[in-house]
């Protein structure tokens, strides 16, 4: 039984380790049943001068970060979040330009392009919540109604 075992294990591999993602035995592919709607997406924000860098490197600095994003416009502020404690990059940081015009040319220029090894996202900042009010408003705090 244990040699039964062996020997169907690498078919089974096999399946998760497919290059062939039309393959409808692939696990991780979701295909959509006819008429189905897919599940809605986040809000895209709407147009400013602020943008949100996602999937920085750890050596990824605020000069850094102006220098590259300053080839698409003029760049007001930059900065890169860090850890208190370690001061490494925590990965994301904010870029802010003179004009929307600006931004909508270093989202263009800079979204999905490598920086220091590591493949970045640029999109508009979101605002904040105001205070006092739960980022996810569908919880109840603590199981209370």
């Amino acid at each position: 039984m244990a040699t039964r075992a062996a020997v169907a294990a690498p078919r089974v591999l096999r399946r998760f380790f497919c290059t062939n993602s039309a393959s409808s035995s692939f696990p991780f592919v979701s295909t959509l049943p006819p008429g189905a709607t897919p599940a809605p997406t986040r809000p895209t924000a709407e147009p400013n001068t602020n943008l949100f860098v996602s999937g920085l490197s750890k050596r990824t600095n605020t000069e850094r970060l102006r220098e590259e994003f300053a080839k698409f416009g003029e760049v007001v502020h930059a900065r890169v979040v860090t850890d208190r404690v370690s001061g490494y990059s925590k990965g994301f940081g904010f870029v802010q330009y003179a004009t929307i015009e600006d931004a909508a040319k270093g989202i263009e220029g800079m979204d999905g392009k490598f920086l220091d090894g590591w493949v970045i996202f640029a999109e508009y900042a979101r605002p904040r919540p105001p205070p006092g009010q739960p980022l996810n408003s569908n919880s109840s705090q603590y199981g209370r109604q």
